[in-house]
């Protein structure tokens, strides 16, 4: 059954500025329960393999899914939806939805967009939205519903892609943590050197056509498959 996210339960907040940046920094948070924190995005596998075993390696690692993997694909969907729910154009927010679904390359990676687009979608309807549920169900891609509730907060498209793209770095960051590839020093020298790669992650995003879209992480992808049997892991991805 076709997903549907109904743009006009989202509700526009027309004060833009602290209110549209407290609400950035919540859907952000290691707080909000999106479950972030529970997928690895095949670096469990890599790290496995030994094919990502320090800094350098985790953060070429992290650089490469954001800009030619899984983020570049996330930005995309998350402008495309931003720019539909700006126009109130709910055909075309359904579309980026759709389409933020279906380009996964693994089971995992799928399973992993959808499980925190819905979480999402239930923390945002618990806490901004009205009782009445915003619609979206089973299959909903997460930075498509992050994208049309930036819009709906008058937030600006740059802030919620660098928010989104920051969180996607810092999770994965975390996840290198948690199976001891760094420690916490290094991995906010990550974070750090990664900086200028959202930023261009994020320009590329806004300059980027429509028919511009897809990934190429091959290595990524295989071990998000290899992660599916994987016999001890920590991560549901």
């Amino acid at each position: 059954m076709p997903v549907r996210i109904r743009v006009s339960a989202l509700g526009m907040n027309t004060e833009a500025g602290t209110s549209g940046l407290y609400r950035l920094l919540a859907w952000t948070s290691p707080a909000f329960p999106t479950g972030a924190f529970s997928y690895s995005h095949g670096l469990e596998a890599a790290a496995e393999a030994d094919m990502v075993d320090g800094r350098a390696t985790l953060e070429a690692w992290i650089t490469a899914i954001l800009a030619k993997g899984g983020g570049r694909i996330d930005a995309h969907i998350l402008r495309d939806a931003w720019r539909a729910a700006s126009n109130d154009d709910p055909a075309a927010l359904a579309e980026s939805n759709r389409r933020g679904a279906a380009f996964r390359a693994t089971a995992e990676l799928a399973l992993e967009s959808a499980q925190q687009g819905a979480a999402f979608v239930a923390a945002y309807d618990a806490a901004w939205s009205s009782p009445q549920r915003s619609g979206a169900g089973e299959g909903v891609c997460h930075a498509a519903l992050f994208g049309a509730a930036a819009a709906r907060a008058s937030i600006g498209l740059r802030d919620a892609l660098t928010a989104y793209l920051q969180a996607f770095a810092a999770n994965l960051m975390s996840a290198g943590l948690r199976l001891g590839i760094v420690g916490q020093s290094d991995g906010q020298r990550i974070l750090a050197a990664l900086e200028p790669v959202v930023t261009a992650a994020v320009s590329a995003a806004l300059d980027r056509d429509h028919e511009d879209f897809g990934a190429a992480t091959f290595a990524a992808d295989l071990m998000s498959m290899k992660h599916e049997t994987q016999y001890s892991r920590l991560f549901r991805s």
